[in-house]
């Protein structure tokens, strides 16, 4: 590879993982390497590019400035290498995906066993967040494609891959039990745990959307920390039926009276740009044992 493009890579792999070091296990550089890859690229532009502190390394201002176009010449290295991997056959790439924690622990681990038995060269990087920071990495190419919530941005390829419902979590024995599907306003009377981060507010939206005015005494974006809560009785939640499946809680799980359906979809920027790896994955994604109900493309 070009020293230039290493640098490029380099500078990048450190500026997404936040630190010197987490680039130097993902690229299997030395931390030495990487620093002098990066200081190289800084000395032959005059500039400054990452401060450097006991944190790791954050851009500078001409760092931010530059940042989308190196970005953008790696991306298109990665599309050519993609075109004579498919004209040669695919004997190496990199996938990066970004994922929510219940698709990466329960869909991906299958699709990508059954694509490894066949391509096993490929490499692979999850990155996991919310739907907003998945929706931005793959506008910025960080990612090749993501796990989200649709409907979705309209300047977005989408593949819509099924639904998911929003079951009700309860502590063990807890009077709410009763009911084979529970009714909204019953849950509003308990201490709610509600899902949320930031701008990803779905749950709320559909009590609100329902008349229903939650108890909320906690938030947290974390599954299993919700699930942990609910266990020692300190309150009531919803969370997705796939996040729940082989849970290892000692919880009770409802669906709700009225129910709670969320689409799930895969976005990309463009699917006809997509690496070759990318795109061969995203046939194996179509599984016969696929926990989501519904596998149709729009």
């Amino acid at each position: 590879m070009d020293y230039n493009l290493q640098k490029y890579i380099a500078f990048i792999t450190a500026v997404d993982n936040g630190s010197i070091t987490g680039a130097s296990e993902i690229l299997n550089y030395s931390q030495s390497g990487i620093s002098r890859m990066i200081g190289d690229l800084e000395k032959e532009w005059h500039m400054s590019l990452l401060e450097r502190n006991k944190y790791g390394v954050e851009l500078t201002s001409d760092g931010i400035r530059l940042l989308p176009h190196i970005r953008a010449v790696c991306n298109e290295f990665q599309n050519l290498t993609s075109e004579v991997e498919d004209l040669q056959g695919l004997e190496t790439g990199l996938i990066r995906i970004g994922t929510i924690s219940s698709v990466a622990t329960h869909i991906l681990p299958k699709v990508i066993q059954r694509f490894k038995s066949d391509y096993r060269g490929v490499k692979y990087e999850l990155l996991l967040g919310d739907y907003n920071e998945i929706e931005e990495w793959v506008h910025s190419g960080r990612v090749d494609i993501g796990f989200v919530l649709l409907p979705t941005q309209d300047n977005f390829d989408v593949i819509s891959v099924g639904t998911d419902e929003m079951m009700a979590i309860l502590p063990k024995g807890h009077p709410l039990a009763k009911y084979e599907r529970i009714p909204l306003e019953e849950l509003a009377k308990e201490p709610f745990i509600l899902q949320e981060k930031d701008k990803n507010t779905t749950s709320r939206e559909f009590f609100i959307e329902n008349g229903i005015k939650l108890q909320v005494d906690f938030a947290t974006w974390d599954d299993y920390a919700i699930m942990s809560m609910v266990e020692s009785g300190l309150g009531v939640s919803v969370l997705p039926e796939l996040i729940l499946k082989r849970c290892a809680y000692d919880i009770e799980m409802r669906p709700l009276e009225k129910p709670f359906i969320r689409e799930m979809g895969i976005i990309m920027k463009d699917r006809e740009r997509l690496p070759i790896a990318v795109k061969r994955l995203l046939q194996y994604m179509d599984l016969e044992d696929s926990p989501f109900e519904e596998k149709e493309e729009k």
